[in-house]
């Protein structure tokens, strides 16, 4: 065939020795054969033969250093691979060893610092879950229990009003001054099923224009459900020395027979919710009071009172 001659030959070419003589000359007579249809085996053999010899012709290959042996030109590439595997592998030097991790391993296993902070800082927030759900549980208590009370007992803020001042041993002649007030209180309790109980320690200021005149403390008593107690706070002061504006301002007010003054009570409570009595808490009274003049006879004209209580802001009254 076509194919095995000019492979036959061409190998003859490139290596003479083996074939112990010159070619055989090509003539005429051999193109004029019929040859048949190549069989795959032989087409494909020639396609590599093809394929090689290009593939040298663009990309030629380095010259091998001499090694003192003459390699065999025809030796096959499986030979030239058997003779790569004997040869010894280079050794490697000591110490210099590559160890690779996969990436997701080595993401996955945090270094012992951060894994102790780690530990810590989920003990910390598992400390702080626990803070916050005791303080969420306590505060929806306390408000499950706010209204119960309120439905219940119908809680009623108490009501003050100042009946009537009586000033004495006030000279505005003086260099200073020891007034001595006598207030009448009027305290009420709405309530129908809530008792008050006013404790020591309570706090009674008598001022003028910022400056105090005088102080005295509220009675303690306990006062019963819908209960109204009259009773006279006894306010004394000691040695007061007035500026001269103040002093000045005092005389104008007095001779106008309008003469302001700012009374602020501080007493502590304690509220009875029928047998539950509460923890101690602190009722402020603050009352704008005007009368007529600095004399035991002096009139009120105008009085108005505000109360503040802390339980009874809670239970949103």
């Amino acid at each position: 065939m076509d194919g095995s001659l000019r492979f036959k030959n061409t190998c003859s070419l490139r290596n003479p020795r083996r074939g112990g003589g010159s070619p055989p000359p090509r003539t005429d007579s051999s193109l004029s054969f019929s040859l048949p249809k190549p069989s795959p085996t032989t087409a494909h053999s020639t396609a590599c033969l093809e394929t090689v010899m290009m593939a040298d012709r663009v990309h030629p290959m380095q010259p091998e250093p001499a090694t003192g042996l003459i390699p065999d030109p025809l030796e096959s590439p499986r030979s030239s691979a058997s003779s790569q595997s004997i040869l010894p592998k280079p050794v490697r030097q000591p110490g210099s060893y590559v160890i690779q991790v996969p990436r997701d391993l080595v993401l996955r296993v945090p270094p012992e610092g951060k894994a102790s902070r780690a530990k810590a800082n989920a003990r910390r927030g598992g400390c702080c879950f626990l803070v916050f759900a005791w303080l969420g549980a306590l505060l929806f208590l306390l408000a499950v229990v706010a209204d119960i009370l309120y439905l219940v007992f119908r809680p009623r803020v108490p009501q003050y009003s100042i009946d009537a001042l009586s000033i004495a041993s006030f000279n505005l002649s003086a260099t200073s001054v020891s007034p001595a007030f006598d207030a009448t209180v009027r305290a009420e309790n709405p309530n129908k099923k809530v008792g008050i109980y006013y404790r020591d320690g309570s706090d009674i200021t008598v001022a003028y224009d910022g400056v105090t005149l005088c102080t005295g403390a509220w009675p303690a008593f306990y006062q019963s459900p819908g209960n109204v107690t009259v009773f006279v706070a006894a306010l004394r002061g000691s040695a007061i020395r007035l500026s001269s504006a103040a002093r000045q301002a005092l005389v104008t007010a007095e001779t106008q027979r309008q003469v302001p003054l700012e009374i602020d009570v501080k007493v502590p409570v304690r509220i009875k919710f029928g047998g539950v009595t509460s923890w101690t808490i602190t009722v402020k009274l603050k009352c704008d009071v005007t009368v007529t003049g600095l004399t035991e006879n002096a009139k009120i004209i105008s009085e108005k009172c505000g109360v503040k209580v802390k339980l009874f802001k809670f239970l949103g009254l």
